[in-house]
């Protein structure tokens, strides 16, 4: 039996969050399953160690400089022609989209599982996963993703970047894909100070290469604190993860870094400022922190100003404890 799951979101973190329910698929029929992402999702970079997963497909559409491979109807039609390919008996598809089943149904697969036509307005990223396997499956899923990693290259990092087990090593995912997601360095300095001055510690900075996201690398690097820092900018993904796994606890943007770091169970502080909160708040190992004088947070709260690094360090304290 050969089993496809589509999940057609981009980005990482989407791609995160749908772990759970491949995990749980692949358990269903004793057998690992194959995953149709977009390249974007970076699953390659960090499923290479997931024993539920044999087979990654690049679905090649809705590329923002070109025309993907698989866009228009003749790319649905390339499509059709790569899925045939593998001779799937079963599919999974996370998504509304009727372009989706007809390739399904075309490509020859008999057995066809998807979310109900039509509706993706409005569809929650979680409820909607978990009403569907309970649906077409019986099954009850948490949504707490996890990545699996070799020991070897946890231990590999540790010994690569001199990790001491007497400091406390710190995540700070200072990135974000949106403007209005980046916290301001001087947010994270300021927590970057109350640290210093009770702990021995040492900070890991994860961003992207975005002319905006490296100046608040640049900020944070002239900072008083540069020497107690390491820029992870230069490294790729898979190389990023294992440092990840050694670090006591991370304070991140709402970005890939908040997702990984939760889902390699590291404590993940989550600075949530102008996304819906359960982005920041679907995973156990997640600690939203939202803008000061907000309830809750969502598109266009624009918090990012708002948020008070005193809370990030009392819920720092609190884990660390």
């Amino acid at each position: 039996m050969k089993i496809l799951i589509v999940q057609n979101r981009k980005g990482i973190g989407d791609m995160v969050i749908f772990l759970p329910y491949i995990e749980a698929i692949s358990k269903k029929f004793g057998k690992p399953v194959s995953i149709l992402v977009k390249e974007n999702s970076k699953a390659s970079h960090f499923l290479k160690d997931n024993k539920y997963v044999d087979n990654i497909i690049i679905l090649d559409r809705d590329n923002k400089d070109k025309k993907g491979y698989h866009d228009g109807i003749m790319g649905s039609i390339k499509l059709i022609k790569d899925l045939n390919k593998f001779n799937f008996d079963k599919i999974f598809i996370f998504n509304s989209s009727l372009r989706f089943n007809l390739i399904a149904k075309l490509s020859g697969i008999k057995k066809i599982y998807q979310y109900p036509l039509f509706e993706k307005k409005n569809q929650h990223i979680v409820e909607a996963a978990q009403n569907f396997l309970k649906e077409k499956l019986d099954l009850d899923i948490l949504s707490t993703p996890k990545i699996e990693i070799g020991n070897d290259k946890v231990n590999y990092a540790k010994i690569k970047y001199k990790i001491l087990q007497n400091q406390i090593n710190i995540l700070l995912g200072i990135g974000g894909s949106g403007e209005t997601k980046r916290i301001p360095s001087a947010i994270f300095i300021k927590f970057m100070k109350y640290c210093s001055e009770n702990f021995n510690c040492r900070f890991f900075l994860a961003t992207g290469q975005k002319q905006e996201e490296q100046k608040i690398l640049d900020e944070i690097l002239k900072s008083e604190f540069k020497n107690k820092c390491v820029s992870l900018n230069l490294l790729k993904l898979d190389e990023i993860i294992p440092i990840i796994k050694n670090c006591n606890i991370s304070i991140c943007n709402d970005s890939s870094f908040s997702h990984l770091s939760a889902a390699v169970e590291v404590p993940t502080i989550v600075l949530m400022a102008d996304t819906p909160l359960i982005y920041g708040s679907y995973s156990t190992n997640m600690y939203p922190i939202i803008p000061d004088g907000k309830e809750t947070v969502g598109h266009n709260t624009l918090g990012k100003n708002k948020i008070n690094p005193d809370k990030i360090y009392t819920k720092f304290k609190n884990l660390l404890n």
